[in-house]
């Protein structure tokens, strides 16, 4: 196990979360064969609009994809819908959601790669050997939050919550002309125990979903006048 990798398990052991800045972020995901990030990051630029949101906001726009990882490898499911019961998503939960797919040239892309290769390497070892899954349901969303004159943009339209899986991982892709969006951690009685903002490319939250909420807060565009949007990739493992 790498320094970078034994540190991580620490903190998440110690917090329940860590904030990883983008160099160590991009030395680990560098390690793990990560290549042509400008194209990866540029796939943001195509997501369709998030027609289930029950605020009736269409500041959300969004791609999805769901995998299955073991140790022979990670594999790409059939396109499914997307699912949380209302005792996690009390906004949007309670009804299956069906996103348009992420592509299969992103879902190949070594960028992607890399961050599930990392992530897995994490998730794995943070998992106990007698309830480690021979292999986790993994399920990808990319996100891409706009913030429009007189119109903030909502990361967690929910609210502080828990997305109902095991690990969780927020990697930053691309900020343009926003302000805030600061992430919140807290414990299972709602007490705050830690905040930072993802600002620089590969910026990253890996969080215990069982020991802790997380929400972030609404953007908003610095130049009215000026496209502003916040880019971000989620990563869940969940054990089948």
């Amino acid at each position: 196990m790498t320094d970078f990798f034994t540190a991580i398990v620490d903190t998440i052991g110690r917090d329940g979360f860590a904030f990883v800045r983008a160099p160590e972020m991009h030395a680990a995901l560098e390690a793990a064969g990560l290549r042509d990030w400008g194209s990866f990051a540029a796939s943001w630029d195509d997501l369709g609009i998030d027609a289930y949101m029950a605020d009736g906001g269409r500041y959300r726009r969004r791609r999805f994809a769901a995998f299955r990882a073991s140790s022979a490898g990670t594999v790409r499911k059939p396109h499914q819908p997307h699912y949380q019961s209302r005792d996690y998503n009390q906004l949007n939960g309670g009804i299956e959601r069906w996103f348009e797919p992420i592509t299969e040239v992103i879902a190949r892309h070594p960028a992607l790669t890399a961050v599930l290769q990392a992530s897995q390497s994490v998730f794995d070892r943070m998992t106990p050997a007698a309830v480690r899954p021979a292999a986790w349901h993994v399920e990808l969303h990319q996100f891409r939050i706009e913030a429009r004159p007189g119109e903030a943009g909502r990361p967690t339209p929910e609210g502080m919550h828990r997305d109902g899986v095991d690990w969780v991982l927020v990697l930053m892709v691309r900020r343009d002309n926003i302000a805030s969006g600061e992430t919140t951690i807290y414990d299972l009685v709602k007490r705050p125990l830690g905040s930072f903002t993802l600002t620089a490319p590969l910026d990253s939250a890996l969080v215990d979903d069982s020991r802790v909420y997380h929400g972030v807060t609404a953007v908003t565009a610095l130049d009215p006048r000026c496209p502003a949007y916040r880019d971000v990739l989620v990563v869940t493992f969940r054990r089948e």
